[in-house]
């Protein structure tokens, strides 16, 4: 396993740290405590990190314009005031199912927002991942078990997106305009123990940097599905990362210590905490949110 030079970005710990996203005109990263109900927000170039309650288990997010954000929750897609924090719903999202929440989400260089749901409890097959297109939102697969690892070529032809429950990440090819399928799911790696497919991003050279869930690490595959390097994550269950920074050169990674007992929380002391891994990287920026044709 790789070493490479990692700091903490925030001592706080997350029940459930997930969603990490990267808003580069203003420097700041977000993410998300999904069980804890919370918000995150760095503000990289101060050092200054805000933590804002929801009301809502909010999972992902994505930058509409300088002002607006669309916040993915458990029952809906909401439209968040960055100034003030003040949320709308724009879209229900499985609303009328109070076993299932929103869980991994990104979006596709046309502006098109992937976001997958999941069971409460993980429940086999109770999931879904769906597109948010020209703002309506079209179920895209059924009875997914945790959605995860969703994420693009950087031209916009091929998807990813991992079920956790069945450790398989998958490849599809995808219309670049709309970020829409054009066949069907293959499977492009298998992992067999060693931990979970968890959260993804694409780089600018099309390779895939993936959290794996219990082994504490970052792994990276090409657009082959062949297996490149390996990461050291500080804390075992390392859930998602995102490019940060003016160059997008550096990866935050979310941890968790959801579902640990007090013994594995003392031999893994930064647990649910969140990281940069300094490894110059050739990342690249997130696209904005469409939310209409124009």
């Amino acid at each position: 396993m790789e070493e490479v030079p990692t700091t903490v970005l925030c001592g706080e710990r997350c029940h459930l740290g997930e969603g990490p996203t990267y808003d580069a005109a203003t420097d700041t990263a977000w993410w998300f405590d999904i069980i804890g109900r919370r918000l995150f927000e760095a503000r990289l170039d101060a050092g200054q990190i805000t933590i804002h309650p929801l009301e809502v288990m909010g999972s992902a997010l994505g930058r509409i314009d300088a002002h607006r954000q669309l916040l993915v929750a458990d029952d809906g897609v909401y439209l968040r005031e960055r100034a003030d924090g003040r949320m709308s719903l724009y879209r229900p999202l499985e609303a009328d199912n109070a076993a299932t929440r929103s869980n991994d989400a990104r979006v596709h260089p046309s502006g098109t927002f992937w976001i997958g749901t999941m069971g409460r409890q993980a429940e086999r097959g109770l999931g879904a991942i769906y597109a948010l297109h020209r703002g309506e939102l079209t179920r895209l697969y059924k009875h997914v078990t945790i959605p995860n690892a969703i994420c693009f070529s950087p031209d916009g032809t091929v998807g990813y997106f991992a079920d956790t429950g069945e450790n398989v990440l998958y490849r599809v090819d995808l219309d670049a305009a709309t970020g829409l399928p054009r066949g069907e799911p293959a499977a492009l790696v298998t992992r067999r123990g060693g931990g979970g497919i968890d959260g993804a991003v694409v780089d600018a050279d099309g390779l895939i940097w993936n959290a794996r869930w219990g082994s504490g690490c970052i792994d990276v595959y090409s657009p082959l599905g062949e297996h490149l390097r390996t990461l050291r994550v500080p804390a075992r269950q390392s859930s998602c990362p995102a490019f940060i920074g003016r160059d997008f050169s550096r990866l935050l990674v979310t941890s968790a210590w959801q579902g640990m007992a007090e013994d594995a929380k003392h031999a893994d002391p930064d647990h649910g905490r969140t990281f940069v891994l300094d490894v110059g990287v050739n990342g690249r920026p997130e696209p904005d949110v469409k939310l209409a044709t124009a």
